[in-house]
């Protein structure tokens, strides 16, 4: 390494221990590094935002302090005109303390409808990529606790299930891939100082005022729901306390599975004893979810209605004979059905 590029890292170093000294910014540094593993690598994903930032920062220090490996890049959308301008941007302030960070680009072509959800699909689909590269089984995401309540109120209007209403969790697994929330008990404008702090700058995201997309309209509704009273502990409480009735759901599910449900060794297939069936609908529901995503390996479970649909078809209609749903297949052979992958 040249002598000029020991000495900037040096500087930058000297910087970060500064700024860690100071009491705000302690105890938020504290607070993040307990739900780290010094043992492990993690892939941070930025976007230039103030909260994304604030967990570059905060990951670059745990970095230092621990010596773990980190990698950080950016996802080019490429949804609007100047995405690619900003990725850059993004990449240019993070060199403030000596992040080198990888753009990724979203090629191909783009949905002209629900196009935040297939963005962050293709994201973490590229993200996830990218582990295998490393190998790393963690990726750090930037939600703080307006994403939480924000997501909280999104799946309510959209009629979700109790699993939908509290699914921004701080830790999630998906193919093997484990996504960490640690920002997810801060508040936005604790993160926005930190950054501002920081990196004196922060990439503003023009779609954050776009009120053509839910999540901004829905950030207005909970203003003038704090108005009429519903403050942060009050909104924490419930949310806790659905998150409980939710374990208690996701333990049922865990034990239906594992009494009632025999996979082929290469899991192609699945074989369901009659007790399956017997058990609270929301278990039958939770349990046949992951059956589908399994065999029939599709990102998003069913409808609600044509599972419902099923489930009845299952256990009231004695000619059932076979289905689909999901990209799977269903066979009633006497009392045992069989799922397997539907074919075409």
């Amino acid at each position: 390494m040249k002598k000029k590029s020991l000495n900037a890292q040096k500087i930058n170093h000297k910087y970060l221990r500064k700024l860690l000294n100071q009491n705000q910014v302690k105890l938020i540094f504290n607070k993040f590094e307990k739900q780290l593993n010094t043992q492990q690598s993690y892939l941070v994903a930025i976007s230039g935002g103030p909260d994304s930032l604030a967990l570059a920062f905060l990951s670059k220090c745990f970095q230092l302090k621990y010596n773990t490996k980190f990698y950080y890049y950016i996802v080019d959308h490429n949804l609007r005109v100047n995405s690619s301008k900003e990725a850059v941007k993004a990449s240019k302030i993070l060199k403030k303390i000596n992040i080198k960070c990888r753009i990724l680009k979203w090629r191909g072509s783009k949905p002209s409808s629900n196009i935040q959800a297939i963005a962050r699909h293709y994201r973490y689909a590229l993200l996830e990529k990218q582990c295998v590269q490393t190998k790393s089984t963690n990726i750090l995401l930037g939600h703080q606790k307006e994403d939480l309540y924000e997501n909280f109120f999104i799946r309510m209007i959209r009629g979700s299930g109790l699993k939908g209403l509290v699914s921004l969790s701080k830790k999630y697994t998906n193919n093997k891939i484990n996504y960490l929330r640690p920002l997810l008990d801060f508040k936005k404008r604790d993160l926005e100082k930190l950054t501002l702090k920081v990196f004196n700058t922060f990439i503003k995201d023009p779609s954050n005022t776009n009120e053509n997309f839910t999540r901004v309209r829905i950030r207005k509704l909970l203003k003038n729901l704090q108005n009429e009273g519903l403050d942060d502990k009050k909104l924490n409480l419930t949310i806790q306390n659905l998150k409980k009735s939710n374990n208690a759901l996701e333990y049922y599910t865990k034990k239906n599975i594992e009494d009632n449900l025999t996979f082929q060794v290469n899991k192609k297939k699945a074989f369901l004893s009659k007790d399956f069936l017997n058990q609270p609908n929301e278990v039958i529901i939770r349990s046949l979810n992951i059956i589908l995503k399994i065999i029939g390996g599709q990102y998003y479970p069913p409808r609600g209605k044509k599972i419902d649909f099923l489930i009845n078809e299952l256990k009231l209609n004695k000619n059932f004979k076979k289905g689909t749903l999901g990209g799977c297949l269903f066979k009633k052979i006497n009392e045992t059905i069989i799922i397997s992958k539907e074919r075409g």
